[in-house]
């Protein structure tokens, strides 16, 4: 295969990518981030998310949903109807090929289609399988579909989002599909894991691939970290605090006379330093909140008088006073002041390229940076099967014959 020129610390590698939404499209991003020759096999109607507008980007036939942008650029994409044989038999000589496969497939869906384990073994003993699910292969929820929001609801996590009862609150879904994303993290942990056991000698993997099974469910428990521990640890369970911390305290959200500013004292040595900068020093000398242990014991009493002591001056004013005593804290950005803050440009965080159908495409850049292997933004997110010809004339496929399969709807 013929990749597109990478310099990453995984150039050279191949990655076959039958997924499609989130999950499996952010993993493999993250690979192709990192240097990984990603081909995208879509369906013959495409990614699902291509669709999923408005915002748009481009017109007619091109048009293309934002969403699908997001996690999709580096990648070359092939168009394959894989109920056909012809289709099927180009994947074969895709997997024949490839160091890793994502796929995201319900539970015995990419068996059926003649890619179980066995044959998967048999076209490439030295492929890294990374199979994505909603809850797992076995179990009674096995073959139920993966939604992030449904994840969200079942595994906790939304039990412990949003404002408490007494104030009215419901139980909320956090602003961006963190099952799915975490999932694609992790993911994208797993399969570099498999390929250096893979790779490294005195591994009892060495030369050889191997399955890896994720998903929503599994790995949003995971993250639950801390406030699951609270829970097996007292038997009680963790309630919605809104922006409160449920083990630190002051962390949370206040008013001021302007605004909303976030505190987080995370330290017995920021608490004096905090108590100054508020001109509260008379907190300190209080038994009630002398620890970090008292003030969660004692939270609403302490609560009650900073926001009281907050609330005499604009959120600037507090900010340059805390942040002169070295007390974590900061305004709460909509995305235009996040984008715009000098940080964000310090880390060269926003990137733009030329797409040469769509137009610019504005992005978040990868946020790892490595030093001598960095990653790169290479290619935009490419048009369903952009690369269809390209990739099928690597796979060992004539002109002629890729004719014939376009002709026949298959690419």
């Amino acid at each position: 295969m013929t990749a597109p020129s990478a310099a990453g610390p995984l150039a050279g590698i191949l990655v076959a990518d039958c997924s499609t939404v989130l999950a499996g499209p952010y993993c493999t991003m993250l690979l192709a981030d990192l240097g990984a020759d990603v081909v995208k096999v879509e369906p013959p109607e495409g990614d699902g998310t291509r669709g999923w507008g408005p915002p748009w980007v481009g017109k007619g036939s091109n048009r293309t949903a934002a969403y699908y942008l997001a996690v999709n650029r580096n990648k070359r994409s092939i168009r394959l109807d894989l109920k056909a044989d012809a289709g099927r038999d180009a994947l074969r000589r895709l997997l024949g090929r490839a160091d890793v496969l994502v796929e995201n497939f319900r539970v015995g869906g990419f068996a059926r289609l003649g890619f179980d384990d066995a044959a998967l073994e048999a076209l490439n003993p030295r492929q890294v399988h990374l199979a994505i699910s909603g809850y797992g292969p076995t179990g009674p929820e096995a073959t139920a579909p993966g939604y992030d929001f449904i994840v969200q609801a079942v595994s906790g996590l939304m039990s412990l989002t949003g404002a408490p009862d007494d104030a009215g609150g419901l139980p909320t879904k956090t602003g961006v599909a963190v099952s799915d994303l975490t999932t694609g993290m992790l993911g994208a942990v797993a399969v570099l894991a498999a390929i250096a056991g893979r790779d490294r000698r005195g591994s009892p993997a060495f030369g050889r691939g191997q399955r890896i099974d994720i998903s929503l469910l599994g790995s949003t428990l995971a993250w639950l970290a801390n406030q699951a521990q609270n829970y097996f640890v007292t038997g009680v369970l963790p309630t919605r605090r809104g922006n409160a911390h449920p083990n630190i305290v002051p962390y949370d959200t206040f008013a001021t006379a302007d605004g909303l500013i976030v505190v987080a004292v995370g330290s017995e040595r920021q608490w004096p330093r905090f108590c100054r900068a508020i001109g509260a020093s008379a907190l300190t000398e209080d038994p009630r909140f002398a620890t970090n242990g008292a003030r969660v014991a004692n939270r609403d009493a302490l609560g009650t008088l900073i926001a009281a002591l907050l609330a005499t001056a604009p959120s600037a004013t507090w900010l340059e006073r805390l942040a002169a005593a070295a007390v974590p804290a900061g305004p709460i950005n909509d995305l235009a002041a996040a984008f715009a803050a000098p940080q964000v440009a310090a880390l060269g965080a926003l990137i733009e390229m030329e797409h040469p159908v769509l137009g610019p495409v504005r992005q978040v850049a990868p946020p790892f940076v490595l030093g001598a292997t960095p990653a790169t933004v290479r290619t935009p997110p490419p048009l369903l099967g952009e690369q269809s010809d390209e990739i099928l004339a690597e796979l060992g496929y004539g002109p002629a014959e890729i004719g014939r399969m376009r002709a026949a709807g298959t690419i």
